[in-house]
């Protein structure tokens, strides 16, 4: 699993059928720091299965896991989100995203 923050969406008009009707997102990777949470620069799309939006700290997941996802098992995918981040605890203390 990864973390990563939501930067914008993704509007494509022709794509297989089986993501017809899915939300793609650009994410960027977060990496935790002991200073807090700090973005990588490194972006990546990610088929939405939670309603994120953008600025929200989400869970990641990749591979086999996106592909066992609840409904998306005939996506063809390799990034889900699949959680929004309330809050983060790492390192004996609650982490913040360093924007």
């Amino acid at each position: 699993m990864l973390l990563g923050q939501v930067k914008g969406h993704v509007v494509s008009s022709a794509k297989v059928p089986s993501l017809n009707g899915k939300k793609l997102l650009v994410v960027e990777i977060v990496s935790v720091r002991e200073h807090g949470l700090v973005t990588t620069g490194r972006d990546m799309v990610c088929v939405d299965a939670v309603q994120a939006g953008k600025g929200e700290l989400v869970i990641v997941v990749q591979g086999s896991s996106a592909r066992i996802a609840p409904e998306f098992a005939k996506v063809p995918t390799d990034a889900v989100i699949v959680g929004i981040v309330d809050s983060l605890q790492a390192l004996g203390k609650d982490l913040q995203l360093q924007v």
